[in-house]
C-alpha cells in the first residue's frame, strides 16, 4: 500500500485520497509522455509524481504517466511542437509555452494586468471556454489550469525600483515571450537579452545578465536566487500555466482509461494551484529575509502603471486583438 501525502487539496482531502489511490499495479498498456520544465523535485514535481502513482493505480496499471523534467524534451516552444509531431503526448507549461497552443492564452500575463491571485481567478474564469477552444481548434486538451507564481522584480547589485532603473541593465526575458520585450521597448534604452530557461543560470553566473523578472518559487527552485541581492515587493503581473495534452492521443484511449487521465489531471491541477500560490507567497518571505527589499512608493507605481499601460497599449496592435486587451483590463479592475 503506497504511503499517504500529506499534500493538500481543496476542501481539505489529501491529493492522494482527491485522486483515489487504492494500490494496485501492473504493467501499463498505455503510457503518456508529459514534457516540462519544472525539476523532478520542485512543488510542480512533487504533485505531478503523486498523479503517476494515483494514475497506475485507478487503472490497475493499464495506464501511466512518464514525466520528463528539467526541460529534458526541451524548450516549451519543443515541447508543444514535440507534441503536434506526436512525439509527446502533453506538457505541463507555462503561460509562454501556451501561446504556442493559443496565443491570445499568454494575454493573461501582460504587465501589470492581473496583480493579484483574485483579479487572475475573475479574468480567467471568464476567459477560460474561450482559451480552451481555441486550444481545441489547435488540436490540444487543456486537462486543467495552474499557476507558477506573483511576478516581481529581482536584481543584482542594484534596485529596480522605477522603470528607469532597468536602463543600462541586462534584463533577460523568455525568447518566446511577447510581454516582457514590450516593456524593456516602451523603457527604451534596455539591452534584455533573450534567453530559454536553462540558459539563464550560467548567464546569471556570468553577469551577462543582471534582472529576473519572475515570482519568487521560480527563482528558488530553478537556483537563479542565490545569483541575485535586491528585490521589489511590487508585484507587477502573475505567471500561470496549464497542463496541455494531445486531443488525438486522449480521443485514442478505452473510456475508462480516458475517464481516469482527465478526471485525475483536473485533481492534480487544482491541487497544484493551492500549493504553488502558498509555496510562491512563503518563498516571497525567504527572499526578503535574504535581499535587499524596496517597496515602491505611490509615485513609482504611478511610473509603473504609465509604462505597463503603453505596453498592453503595444501588445494590442498586433500579438494581441484590441478588444481581447479591453476586456482583460475590464476584468483587472
Amino acid at each position: 500500500m503506497l504511503r499517504r501525502t500529506s499534500l493538500k487539496i481543496l476542501g481539505g482531502a489529501t491529493l492522494l485520497g482527491g485522486l483515489g489511490v487504492t494500490g494496485r499495479s501492473r504493467a501499463a498498456d498505455q503510457t503518456i509522455k508529459i514534457g516540462t520544465l519544472a525539476p523532478k523535485s520542485s512543488p510542480w514535481g512533487k504533485v505531478c509524481e503523486t498523479w503517476v502513482k494515483a494514475v497506475n493505480e485507478k487503472s490497475g496499471g493499464k495506464m501511466e504517466l512518464q514525466f520528463f523534467y528539467n526541460g529534458q524534451q526541451g524548450d516549451e516552444d519543443a515541447m508543444i511542437g514535440k507534441i503536434k509531431s506526436g512525439q509527446l503526448d502533453g506538457a505541463l507549461v507555462t503561460g509562454v509555452g501556451l501561446s504556442k497552443v493559443y496565443k491570445p492564452i499568454l494575454a493573461l500575463q501582460m504587465p501589470g494586468l492581473f496583480t493579484s491571485w483574485t483579479k487572475l481567478d475573475k479574468g480567467r474564469g471568464a476567459m477560460k471556454a474561450e482559451f480552451e477552444k481555441g486550444a481545441k481548434d489547435a488540436g490540444f486538451f487543456i486537462a486543467g489550469w495552474c499557476d507558477v507564481g506573483l511576478v516581481r522584480w529581482m536584481s543584482k547589485g542594484f534596485a529596480v525600483k522605477v522603470p528607469d532603473d532597468l536602463k543600462g541593465k541586462k534584463p533577460f526575458y523568455i525568447r518566446a515571450d511577447s510581454n516582457e520585450p514590450a516593456i524593456l521597448s516602451v523603457v527604451g534604452g534596455v539591452s534584455g537579452v533573450p534567453l530559454n530557461v536553462p540558459e539563464v543560470l550560467p548567464n546569471l553566473n556570468t553577469g551577462a545578465i543582471n534582472i529576473v523578472h519572475a515570482p519568487c518559487l521560480v527563482t528558488e527552485q530553478l537556483q537563479w536566487a542565490g545569483k541575485l541581492d535586491n528585490i521589489d515587493d511590487m508585484i507587477t503581473g502573475v505567471a500561470i500555466g496549464a497542463l496541455a495534452l494531445s486531443s488525438k492521443r486522449v480521443d485514442a484511449l478505452p473510456p475508462d482509461l480516458k475517464t481516469i487521465l482527465t478526471d485525475t489531471g483536473k485533481v492534480a491541477m487544482t491541487a497544484l494551484t493551492t500549493k504553488i500560490r502558498s509555496e510562491d507567497d512563503a518563498s516571497f518571505g525567504r527572499l526578503k529575509a535574504k535581499m535587499t527589499v524596496t517597496t515602491p512608493s505611490a509615485d513609482d507605481k504611478a511610473k509603473w502603471d504609465v509604462i505597463f499601460k503603453q505596453a498592453r497599449q503595444k501588445l494590442s496592435q498586433g500579438t494581441f486583438s484590441s478588444d481581447l486587451v479591453t476586456k482583460l483590463e475590464g476584468y483587472a479592475k
